[in-house]
């Protein structure tokens, strides 16, 4: 006689650190000392070092040092240094503009998008380091910066990939740029660099034809990076 299977009960999905501390879904201990800190201090605590000092200098002994703590309280509110900065990211990014008010049709939302987005990575200059290193889980402000993006290029008329990917090469855009940006007190300047390579190419035009006009097309374009970057 053919006995009947029971099924087995579905083992809980177990979260990463990261989801927990990011979506404010940690257990509260129900004893020990209540806490002084909140997450949330902290994060915003190591923001200011690595704004000061860079991401190198962001460790669990120089951010306890910071809010005054020991190492190993700590570990009571993160227990790595990536959850740590996985809140930093969500953190110095904020909320995502409101594109509400920006009522000049889908083009003035997504450059209003773009130019906030471009302004967390000028204001902390270790963002892009700490938002590209690793396959990150997201946050909750993280997420809404995307789906402010997403939520203009519906209005588009292109198909959903399409919106992706029309996204992706948006914030690649915003990284690079940011990246430029990052280097750009190393070495000459973008205008400097593209004087000396004009007159480089000027004399030798006929051996490299299809940069000349781009590159002097470029001149114009630099001039209008700096003025968008400063604004």
């Amino acid at each position: 006689m053919a006995t009947k299977k029971t099924k087995k009960a579905k083992t809980p999905t177990r979260l990463p650190g990261a989801v927990k501390v990011l979506w404010r879904e940690r257990d509260h201990p129900s004893r020990g000392p209540k806490p002084t800190l909140s997450a949330d201090q902290i994060a915003r605590a190591a923001i200011g070092v690595a704004d000061a000092e860079g991401l190198a200098a962001v460790s669990m002994q120089r951010i306890a040092r910071a809010v005054h703590v020991t190492t190993m309280a700590l570990y009571r509110y993160f227990s790595s240094k990536a959850e740590l900065i996985d809140l930093m990211i969500d953190t110095a990014g904020g909320p995502a503009p409101d594109l509400d008010a920006v009522s000049k049709g889908w083009r003035s939302r997504l450059e209003e998008w773009t130019r906030r987005c471009s302004s967390v990575y000028r204001d902390h200059p270790w963002f892009l380091q700490a938002a590209t290193a690793r396959r990150r889980i997201m946050g909750p402000n993280e997420l809404e910066w995307l789906d402010a993006a997403l939520g203009v290029l519906c209005d588009t008329g292109l198909p959903a990939r399409q919106q992706h990917e029309a996204f992706l090469v948006l914030i690649g855009h915003v990284r690079s740029n940011a990246e430029f940006m990052a280097g750009r007190d190393q070495g000459p300047s973008a205008e400097q660099w593209v004087s000396v390579m004009a007159e480089l190419l000027g004399k030798h035009r006929d051996r490299y034809p299809a940069l000349w006009q781009p590159l002097i097309q470029g001149r114009s374009a630099s001039r209008q990076e700096t003025a968008w970057n400063s604004a």
